[in-house]
């Protein structure tokens, strides 16, 4: 059980005031996220040129969002940024220690925060030949989208492929260094509300609807986005309220088997 909030913003020129009350929406939920993920806390930001930042410590929300550190990734969020990726963590696979394990996740090209278990990730790591570099099984999500992304926007067909071999629970954020202006939000079998405000052209995703809630408190123009689960959305920086919609698969599963997991070798995929 982990917490994934953030912001995915469109193109536009905003003032610095803006951008401060944006700021302080994902500060706001992010502190309310430490209720599903204590270990440790994570926030990131990518800009359309690649340019990103990754802060993330073994710590909860309430102690790494007073610190400097977090005031100063903040403030390298300007009219450039194309999402802000927050993540609250409840260890499960992998020591916190090892910021590694923590999120968001760089894995190649690819940055991504993910809540959920992905039970088979041990196989599909050494069925597919990926590289690892971390414990957590998050990882392989991140790894699959990078071997679709050369050097481009992630290939969502093939990544589509890579995804339906994976068993678990998952919902994730995640983007491309090499496409920046593109946005990947996967909706699966654990909760993720998104809500867009058209004159901030900005969308708010929270694991839980009350962190937003309570963040944006009484603010008017947000409206949510209802999403059915399984479903991929794709968010373009130049124009964020027309966004893309498709369905997506893989095998889910609330518990680990008790009994030996299947270990058959996973189909190839097509690159």
């Amino acid at each position: 059980m982990c917490g994934q909030v953030g912001l995915i913003f469109g193109k536009k020129r905003r003032r610095a005031s803006e951008r401060d009350y944006l700021c302080q929406v994902f500060t706001e939920m992010l502190l309310r996220a430490e209720s599903r993920g204590p270990h440790a806390t994570g926030a990131a930001w990518l800009k359309t040129d690649g340019e990103y930042s990754i802060l993330k410590r073994p710590v909860p929300a309430s102690e790494l969002t007073v610190s400097d550190l977090f005031q100063e990734t903040l403030e390298g969020v300007d009219n450039r940024t194309t999402a802000l990726l927050g993540h609250t963590r409840w260890r499960t696979r992998g020591s916190e220690a090892n910021s590694r394990n923590n999120h968001p996740i760089r894995a190649g090209a690819i940055l991504g925060t993910h809540n959920g278990t992905i039970y088979n990730a041990d196989q599909l790591f050494v069925r597919l030949g990926l590289p690892r570099f971390a414990e957590v099984d998050s990882e392989v999500i991140f790894r699959l989208a990078d071997r679709f992304a050369r050097e481009s926007a992630v290939n969502r067909p093939g990544f589509k492929r890579a995804l339906a071999l994976c068993r678990g629970q998952m919902s994730a954020v995640l983007a491309s260094r090499f496409a920046p202006w593109t946005i990947l939000v996967l909706k699966g079998n654990k909760p993720l509300s998104l809500y867009l405000h058209r004159k901030h052209r900005v969308v708010a995703y929270a694991s839980e609807a009350a962190w937003f809630e309570y963040a944006v408190a009484s603010e008017k123009g947000w409206r949510p986005l209802e999403i059915p689960p399984m479903t991929m959305m794709h968010f373009e920086h130049q124009d964020i309220a027309n966004f893309g919609t498709e369905p997506f698969r893989f095998t889910t599963q609330e518990q680990r088997l008790n009994t030996t997991e299947a270990t058959g070798n996973p189909r190839k995929i097509p690159v």
